[in-house]
């Protein structure tokens, strides 16, 4: 990994994990260095990383309380690899941006406001901003960008983005936002290289299912929907998110069960979804595994697969018909028997799967008949902070 040329580090910070990549600054941007911090916060706190050049992978164990002590051991371990001081720019996923509709060069005004919205998302945005300031601290002369998961979503229609609660709420920015943000640019990027016309001017459905899962309904390049709203909770249901909810449930658990605000926050986003209904498993691996013998799995899957069959209906009314579906993400990438329940019962929009291709995970999965190309696409938000980075930063990087 040494070289004279200039690298990216990007930087993927999760409610426990960060995940990392140094990318060479070439004709395209190669991926020299991957790597993950898992389990921040709790027992077993791991390093792992795998150099591309090389091909070599390692691990390291370290004691990681928080994610400030965690990205002090990652730069620490960072500062050791050759290639550190060629590093110009960091990249950062933030997922939540507000208003912001491009990535944006981080200034203290931007921490500013980002420190102000933290209560917007509680879950990502402290442990984002601390990602940022320590990297502030230790290396101030470099630039760092943030790459907002918002951002896509901003040019929705306003009757998209409102919420049915009193106006005054508005004001305070409370609205539709949407998230996956990141995923979606790269996906849509990804369909305008292989030539898919419906990139630029057609009726895209993005479909990113993995541990948190949504929809993106995209005409013309621009998303006009998307299923995750004012938090990433809304929408479909997810791994341990219960997706969308009665509000009722709140106050009726708030007098039976004594449950309070942060109670309910805390069961909504981390004991819901499908380890809520399954009492087993989040993993939809897991579930797939034991459905034939566990009737709660069986219904796990069942509904994550109904939801994602309704969410497609809606959004190709709101589009107008539907000319390429895209999966992505960990089960959309990687579960045909879930894709395959998904688009059973869509024939109606013109869908036809072709089962073989579907099996092995093919780039295209539909037949050659059907009126709606399905694709899988892997996913990847790490590339799309490079390329960011990259786009605001050129004139730093040919220095």
């Amino acid at each position: 990994m040494t070289s004279d040329k200039p690298y990216i580090l990007t930087i993927n910070g999760g409610s426990s994990s960060i995940r990392f990549a140094l990318y060479q600054v070439e004709a395209s941007l190669e991926k020299a260095l991957s790597g993950k911090i898992d389990r921040i916060g709790l027992s077993g706190t791991t390093l792992t990383f795998h150099d591309a050049a090389s091909n070599q992978q390692g691990s390291l164990k370290l004691s990681a309380s928080d994610h400030k002590s965690a990205a002090n051991f990652l730069i620490d371990w960072l500062e050791k690899l050759d290639s550190f001081p060629s590093v110009r720019a960091v990249g950062h996923r933030v997922v939540h941006g507000m208003h912001h509709t491009e990535p944006e060069l981080v200034s203290q005004q931007l921490l500013d406001e980002l420190n102000r919205i933290r209560p917007y998302d509680p879950d990502h945005l402290p442990s984002e901003i601390e990602l940022i300031e320590t990297f502030r601290q230790r290396h101030s002369q470099l630039p760092q960008v943030a790459c907002f998961d918002t951002a896509f979503h901003q040019t929705m229609p306003r009757v998209a983005k409102l919420l049915p609660i009193p106006r005054r709420f508005e004001a305070k920015g409370i609205q539709r936002y949407g998230f996956h943000g990141l995923s979606y640019s790269y996906l849509m990027e990804e369909l305008a290289r292989i030539g898919d016309p419906s990139a630029t001017a057609g009726r895209v459905l993005l479909a990113h299912l993995g541990n948190g899962a949504s929809l993106a309904a995209v005409r013309d390049g621009k998303s006009i929907d998307t299923s995750m709203g004012f938090t990433p909770t809304a929408g479909l249901v997810m791994s341990t998110r219960s997706g969308d909810l009665d509000p009722g449930v709140a106050p009726y658990l708030a007098r039976t069960e004594q449950i309070d605000t942060k109670q309910f926050y805390d069961m909504v986003n981390h004991k819901s979804g499908l380890l809520g209904v399954s009492e087993t498993s989040s993993d939809m691996r897991d579930l797939l595994s034991q459905e034939h013998n566990d009737v709660r799995a069986a219904e796990a899957v069942a509904l994550f697969c109904y939801q994602a069959k309704k969410w497609i209906g809606s959004y190709a009314a709101a589009l107008g018909g539907l000319d390429t579906l895209v999966f992505a993400g960990g089960i959309g990438e990687n579960a045909p028997a879930v894709r395959k329940r998904i688009c059973e019962g869509l024939g109606f929009l013109g869908l036809e799967l072709d089962e073989t291709r579907n099996a092995k995970t093919a780039d295209v999965i539909s037949t050659e008949a059907s009126r709606i190309t399905v694709r899988v696409i892997r996913t990847d938000e790490e590339q799309m902070i490079a390329r960011s980075v990259s786009r605001t930063c050129a004139a730093i990087l040919k220095r």
